[in-house]
């Protein structure tokens, strides 16, 4: 896949050609010249950081198994209650997202779905965004695969963002996106925003890169000065008009309600007793002592599917801890090698208020332990409910594998 390419010096364009070189064998047709031009951008051009970050990210990629992401049923709290909407294209065609953002139930979704599901929506989305802007490219320029992003915070109630785990999802979801969509955003216009909203802003931005907080433009309620910057490269006409624009719906509806998702408080029968949900799952009740650890061993191995190709296991995991919050990670050991590596960082999750759940890809000829650490701990056991296991995945979804665990043992505190 090739498109268009914004004009570099003869210095840059070497230091491109060399990252192609560096990172060939991770490439795929899909990776044009731009693809890898954000990356080097995204890190001042410096070829060993971007080489670090894209690398990383193909990880991650590859984890949220993004290439068939979009055959992913997502749950219908997602699907019909994240608000936002693609309405249109500014004047150097780059996709125009609008988002009711105050008509968003957090408190409600995250009763709903589970973080990594939320998360995983969010990349479904972005890639969706993406597709659409490359076709745009194609006949508006390298521009066009930017995005314009709007959103209306009026009458936004923040506390439930002071939820933990509202706040938890929030911080974490925007530290995939800086991790994994650089020189994304082109221009974001924040309206309406409450007056605490900049106490949180100070805190969120912790987390944004300088390039990305300098396209963030917030504007207090009842401010109007917006609609000057935004209509000079966005016409008033594929606007809503309810926020100053002229487009209304086949309904006559000047928020446009049929053409996005609007949100709205979510309906308790979609909530999901997350402290005693039913599942398919082989779910273990364990106690672990204060001053212990529980250890899950996996082993990789090099196996092969009916057509004799490697299969790609991922490790998953669903858990959720009784009162008290828990240390959780994973490390792997290659069993060539003897190399080990930290594949989830340890450190603590607050499983007591919600399910904890995510998986990870994996390596053949590899040793994967899963560690739940109450070692901190010497006044208080943690009362856990876990299912960790090796899965496969396969076109119509994720099935689980015969795999079963190695070993599964109580270990002190070392």
């Amino acid at each position: 896949m090739s498109g268009p390419l914004p004009e570099i010096s003869a210095e840059q364009r070497q230091t491109l050609e060399q990252f192609r070189k560096q990172m060939a064998s991770e490439l795929n047709d899909t990776h044009d010249d731009y693809f890898l031009l954000r990356w080097l951008r995204a890190r001042k051009w410096n070829l060993d950081a971007a080489e670090k970050m894209l690398k990383a990210s193909l990880k991650t990629r590859a984890m949220w198994n993004v290439d068939h992401i979009e055959k992913w049923d997502a749950p219908q709290a997602l699907r019909e209650y994240l608000p936002y909407g693609l309405i249109g294209f500014d004047n150097e065609g780059s996709p125009v997202i609008v988002c009711p953002f105050h008509n968003f139930d957090m408190w409600g979704m995250m009763h709903c779905v589970t973080r990594f599901e939320f998360q995983k929506y969010l990349v479904l989305l972005l890639e969706k965004f993406m597709k659409v802007a490359y076709q745009q490219s194609l006949e508006h320029g390298w521009k066009a695969r930017q995005l314009v992003v709007f959103f209306d915070c009026e009458s936004l109630n923040l506390k439930q963002y002071a939820w933990r785990p509202a706040a938890e999802c929030v911080i974490s979801s925007i530290k995939q996106y800086e991790a994994n969509f650089p020189e994304l955003l082109k221009s974001c216009y924040l309206i309406n925003a409450p007056k605490l909203f900049s106490v949180a802003f100070n805190i969120v931005k912790k987390f944004l890169d300088e390039n990305t907080t300098s396209k963030i433009h917030i504007y207090k309620s009842g401010v109007d000065k917006w609609q000057q910057q935004l209509f000079s490269h966005v016409d008033p006409k594929i606007f809503p008009k309810c926020w100053g624009g002229e487009l209304v719906d086949k309904l006559g509806d000047p928020q446009c309600k049929s053409l996005m998702i609007w949100g709205g408080k979510l309906p308790e029968d979609l909530y999901i007793d997350q402290s005693n949900q039913q599942s398919d799952k082989n779910f273990t009740d364990v106690q672990i002592s204060k001053g212990d650890k529980l250890k899950l061993n996996f082993k990789v191995n090099n196996q092969l599917d009916n057509e004799h190709q490697p299969q790609q296991q991922l490790l998953s995991w669903n858990f959720r801890t009784l009162d008290y919050d828990i240390k959780f990670g994973i490390y792997s050991v290659d069993e060539k090698t003897g190399e080990k590596r930290s594949e989830v960082p340890l450190g603590t999750v607050y499983s007591n208020e919600m399910d904890e759940a995510g998986f990870i890809s994996t390596r053949p000829n590899t040793t994967y332990t899963v560690v739940f650490d109450n070692s901190a701990s010497y006044l208080k056991s943690k009362k856990l409910r876990y299912w960790v296991d090796l899965i496969t995945e396969e076109e119509e979804g994720i099935s689980e594998l015969t795999a079963q665990m190695d070993s599964t043992e109580i270990v002190g505190k070392q």
